[in-house]
């Protein structure tokens, strides 16, 4: 008689390391597991529970900060660890993100407000910051014009440092191992120094070229090899008024977009001497920041609390209106994969807005978002935020503020610092779905969006609730 027994393959019963889980077999059959739908329901609240529990979003601020109030702030476009920000006194700080710690002070940069700073596209660390005073100066994040190149050494396998040439200093202010290695000046204000007031300062994507706003009401562009602009747009659309933000899109290499005093928001083409659009708000525009992965939309912050999102193909009117704010909205970043962006406010708070639905995919264009904040980040001691950007790994924001304290935030609250392992982001996977799909139910919806806000913000919500419910 022939007795057939069963066998199993001895790798679906045992493990193959100490450190492996024991295999185990599930029965796939809905029949037997009765009540699915509510264990996984509490499941659900329960890793909503725990997200908010981990919730501790400031990692720490750079050691030593400003002296006076930090008012602008550039992070590297080619590296992760260079940051560069400015104060209202002048001084201009270089800093290590990755050991927050300062690698230099620029003391008497600026005899004024440094009102811009930014990074050129090259490797060889070079930035440029603007002030107040109306001079535009040339740095290096390098002593002596050194920089590390992409040359290895075969020896010791490591990067090769190169000296560059850099130009002589036009201006004995604040000389330093970093520069200044050249100065920048209009030629209508060699005799009147705060005649011509530099506000906003970008560099091109591509080329050796820099573009800024002054208030002279022209946005000129510049070539670092020459001492005056190359080309300059006076009076544009026929106002006098003063351009305050100047950007160069990502994608368009010859498009600028700027904000202007007027409440204007605007687009340019350096090729020609004509403006192409314009749209008008209905209070004045802070700031502006072209999307870096769909460079035709673009995000503005404005004087009314909001920030709003436009379609450079249509300025009639903004894709979405993104609300929380209770005062002025003075800085936004965008995050490098371009779904969400921070803004800085003067309402001592940074929010997180994501321009994706809950879920995933989004209409019209990828801006599906609600308006309202996905987190809110808030200390006791910081004043009012001036600038804010996400750091190129899009795991951390920078915020400089009125407190003169240059602080470092997760972009995700709840994320755990440092590597994860397989076992910890698949659970933290699994909870992230459940929470996404059981976001709509109350007591999920409750947990999830709940947010601990100062005291006079909250006061200030209702009331503008209030004045909102009379208007209608």
């Amino acid at each position: 008689m022939k007795v057939k027994a069963l066998a199993r393959p001895q790798s679906t019963t045992s493990r193959s390391s100490l450190h492996d889980l024991r295999p185990t077999h599930k029965n796939l059959n809905p029949q037997s597991h009765p009540q699915a739908r509510a264990r996984e329901y509490t499941r659900a609240v329960t890793a909503a529970k725990l997200d908010r529990m981990f919730a501790s979003p400031f990692v720490g601020d750079l050691k030593g900060g400003h002296v006076d109030a930090v008012s602008s702030l550039a992070i590297c476009r080619t590296n992760l660890c260079p940051v560069v920000t400015g104060a209202v006194d002048g001084t201009v700080r270089i800093w290590d993100l990755q050991n927050r710690r300062m690698v230099a002070s620029l003391d008497g940069a600026h005899s004024r407000n440094v009102s811009g700073i930014v990074f050129g596209n090259g490797i060889d660390g070079q930035f440029y910051s603007c002030g107040e005073e109306g001079i535009i100066k040339a740095w290096s994040i390098y002593p002596k014009g050194q920089y590390i190149t992409a040359d290895v050494d075969d020896e010791d396998k490591k990067p090769r440092a190169r000296k560059g040439n850099p130009k002589s200093s036009q201006d004995d202010d604040a000389e330093s191992p970093h520069g200044p290695l050249n100065v920048y000046r209009l030629p209508s204000a060699r005799n009147s120094s705060f005649a011509n007031a530099f506000h906003s300062i970008d560099h091109h994507w591509s080329e050796s070229q820099f573009a800024t706003a002054s208030s002279d009401a022209a946005v000129h562009l510049w070539d670092p090899e020459r001492s005056t602009p190359i080309t300059s747009f006076n009076n544009l659309w026929g106002s006098d008024d003063t351009v305050t933000t100047v950007r160069y899109n990502p994608a368009e290499r010859d498009l600028i977009a700027h904000c202007s005093s007027d409440r204007g928001i605007g687009l340019h083409d350096t090729r020609t001497a004509s403006a192409l659009q314009k749209t008008i708000m209905g209070m004045k525009s802070n700031c502006l920041e072209w999307n870096p992965m769909e460079p035709y939309m673009f995000v503005v912050g404005n004087e009314d609390y909001n920030a709003y999102t436009f379609d450079m193909r249509k300025l009639s009117r903004p894709t979405t209106i993104f609300k929380g704010h209770v005062g002025a909205v003075m800085s936004v970043g965008w995050s490098p994969t371009g779904t969400e962006f921070v803004t800085g406010s003067y309402d001592k708070t940074i929010r997180i807005f994501s321009t994706r639905k809950e879920g995933g995919t989004a209409s019209h264009g990828g801006y599906g978002s609600n308006g309202t904040a996905r987190d809110i980040y808030h200390t006791k001691r910081m004043q009012r935020i001036f600038c804010v950007g996400y750091t190129l790994d899009h795991k951390y924001i920078l915020s400089g503020s009125d407190d003169t304290n240059i602080r470092m935030w997760k972009a995700r609250s709840s994320e755990k610092i440092g590597q994860l392992s397989a076992r910890e982001e698949s659970s933290l996977q699994y909870r992230q779905a459940l929470v996404q799909k059981y976001a709509h139910l109350p007591e999920v919806k409750r947990i999830h969006k709940a947010r601990r806000v100062p005291k006079f913000i909250k006061k200030e919500t209702e009331q503008a609730m209030v004045q909102k419910e009379k208007r209608r």
